[in-house]
């Protein structure tokens, strides 16, 4: 069934995104003195593009959290579980549902996992600012939120940090997974949840992969 593009590109999509999560901070100010300035993490490379609005206006550092989803071997497309480049790993199913003849491709799967978001994370860290998280709100920012597992590892890695509060914020994800993604973040700020839902692409009229030299641009602007 093919869907309506619900957004233009990454950077409109960033745009209206950016705006939800001003007028929510703003509003959040009024209760309480939010200090330090928010942090925007991006999950690169897509979530980049969306990022960059959001650190514009609110004019606050941008940086990266590099994870990759830990994708089963005989369906490249199933998340079995996610992971950081720093080695935080959060499965579908708690590693003691797995059967013993699974444990090696289970590994295999995992390292395969960690290469790839340490290979990211070293292609684009040196263009990322020095930061403080800790007391901070950080912000985790994708284009898009699939099977929210990438998401919510990031939020692991980032609760290590002591930040005051993670927001986890896309322009689109399933309905069904709001009240799965609020046990991972204090905030999930989502502009749309439509249904059904087969993949992020299908919401953009322009979905094009992000490369390295583009994702460096957002960093270093």
């Amino acid at each position: 069934m093919p869907h309506t593009p619900l957004f233009s590109d990454r950077t409109q999509a960033g745009k209206k995104l950016a705006q939800v999560i001003h007028e929510t901070l703003n509003q959040q100010a009024t209760k309480f003195q939010i200090k330090p300035a928010p942090i925007v993490y991006a999950l690169p490379r897509g979530g980049l593009e969306v990022a960059a609005p959001v650190a514009k206006l609110l004019d606050c550092p941008l940086t990266i959290l590099a994870a990759k989803k830990i994708s089963h071997p005989e369906n490249p497309e199933l998340a079995i579980g996610a992971v950081t480049a720093c080695g935080h790993v959060l499965w579908t199913q708690p590693k003691k549902m797995y059967q013993r003849q699974n444990l090696q491709w289970q590994k295999i799967a995992l390292n395969k996992a960690i290469n790839q978001a340490q290979s990211l994370e070293a292609e684009l860290s040196f263009a990322c600012p020095q930061v403080n998280t800790e007391g901070a709100t950080v912000i985790i920012v994708d284009d898009g939120i699939a099977t929210g597992m990438t998401m919510a590892v990031a939020a692991v890695a980032m609760r290590r940090h002591s930040p005051r509060q993670i927001w986890l914020c896309a322009p689109v994800a399933p309905l069904k997974l709001l009240a799965w993604l609020h046990q991972w973040g204090d905030r999930v700020i989502v502009l749309a949840t439509p249904e059904p839902f087969a993949s992020v692409s299908n919401f953009y009229a322009e979905f094009p992969q992000v490369e390295t030299s583009e994702a460096l641009i957002y960093l270093q602007q």
